[in-house]
């Protein structure tokens, strides 16, 4: 069910040189459309790839969001999810007032991410990799 003023999730990931890198990325937004319709879910990168996070952003208000949320594709909070991308966030809440911006864990945060991966590694184990 679309609505006038859809909220975004923003799937943040590094990006690399390597155009094939970002497959996985472009595959979770695509699976997360699938599952949650009526939920924006973009992309962004903090280098080497296109669209930066202000650039997502832009594109996620211009389409009437008031709540973005920002979920690291990272493995851990190293540097630049503890000062980069909060900087980052606070510039674009400088830009968009009206906008509600939230920053997610990093993905080995998640308990259901750990729960999933110990389940994807068990049965891997079990069949020889």
């Amino acid at each position: 069910m679309e609505t006038s003023a859809p909220d975004t999730l923003i799937l943040f990931a590094h990006g690399a040189r390597d155009a094939g890198w970002r497959v996985p990325v472009d595959a979770l937004a695509a699976r997360l459309r699938a599952a949650q319709p009526g939920l924006r879910v973009e992309p962004a990168f903090l280098d080497f790839m296109q669209p930066p996070l202000a650039q997502a952003v832009e594109a996620a208000v211009a389409g009437g969001a008031r709540r973005v949320a920002v979920a690291p594709v990272f493995w851990a909070p190293g540097g630049h999810l503890r000062t980069d991308v909060p900087m980052l966030l606070e510039e674009e809440r400088r830009r968009h007032p009206g906008v509600r911006f939230e920053l997610w864990p990093a993905m080995g945060e998640c308990p259901e991410v750990l729960d999933a991966l110990t389940e994807v590694y068990g049965a891997l184990w079990r069949r020889g990799g």
